[in-house]
């Protein structure tokens, strides 16, 4: 009598010929779950036909593992569509920046503690109004390609990634270089609100001049995001880490420093310029009084 046909260990690499594997591969079947009637075991084309006949099915995972299939919303769709474009049809480029948040952290204590808690300002706040500033201090940065031209804002429009249960959205905080961080705080708050519960209007997540995400309260360091066509620039944000340095008097002292990484877009913008871009919204973060102005 012949010999059963063999079938390899759950997750091992059956043998099998070049042929069967191809086979498989288009069929989508697991080749550990075929039996193979070759030399050896070999799995071989015939076995693969025998399997998609009997409707062999990829498998559920290591040890009988079980799976659910999500289907993928309207959101979701769009999202994952305009993310592979950018990141493939957009030559990125990225700039990463430490920025000492000692100043900062020291001002939002001093204009907190005269806020009532639902006012309170957050350090996002701080930071999207300091990239509001950098993009009217270098235009360049403020910009987005439309094929033919360039089109460079003089207005800063933020974009802000909020993740919700549909997915990615990025609400508008609408001239943010012209609003007070107050005004900031509540628009940003009552946005990000919304935005989780489907109620924004298509003006107010569509557009925007710059975007900002920040994954700093999950405690990320450091992350490269990926640019909101047409728009030319992202910045990723860190959390905070505490880093010693130099007291400056022979000593030494704990300091509280956030990564950020520029992804910009290369057809856009040349390499210096957006260093131009990182060292003014430093400024503003190093020296937050300036927000004030």
């Amino acid at each position: 009598a012949a010999a059963p046909p063999r079938t390899a260990a759950p997750g091992a690499r059956a043998p099998a010929s070049p042929l069967a594997r191809r086979m498989a591969a288009a069929a989508g079947i697991d080749l550990s779950a075929v039996g193979g009637t070759g030399p050896s075991g070999r799995v071989i084309a015939a076995d693969v036909e025998a399997a998609a006949a009997l409707g062999a099915q990829p498998a559920a995972g290591i040890d009988g593992a079980e799976f659910e299939d999500i289907p993928n919303n309207n959101i979701r769709k769009v999202i994952a569509t305009r993310l592979t474009d950018s990141k493939r049809d957009v030559p990125h480029y990225y700039l990463t920046m430490d920025c000492d948040l000692e100043e900062l952290v020291r001002l939002r204590a001093t204009v907190n503690d005269t806020l009532e808690k639902e006012a309170k300002i957050s350090v996002n706040d701080f930071i999207i109004k300091a990239a509001a500033k950098a993009c009217i201090d270098v235009p360049e940065c403020n910009a987005a390609w439309f094929g033919d031209y360039i089109r460079v804002y003089k207005y800063a429009d933020i974009s802000i990634a909020v993740a919700t249960d549909r997915g990615l959205i990025t609400p508008i905080v609408k001239g943010a270089h012209a609003k007070g961080l107050q005004a900031i705080a509540a628009e940003t708050k009552e946005l990000a609100g919304r935005a989780r519960d489907n109620k924004l209007k298509p003006e107010e997540f569509q557009g925007g001049t710059f975007t900002i995400s920040n994954l700093g309260m999950f405690g990320i360091k450091h992350f490269t995001a990926i640019i909101n066509q047409p728009q030319a620039c992202i910045l990723a944000v860190g959390g905070a880490q505490k880093t010693v340095v130099s007291d400056g008097k022979g000593g030494f002292k704990e300091k509280a420093f956030m990564t950020v990484t520029l992804s910009a877009d290369h057809r856009v913008i040349d390499g210096s310029v957006g260093a131009q871009w990182l060292q003014a919204f430093k400024k503003y973060i190093q020296s937050p009084v300036l927000m004030l102005i």
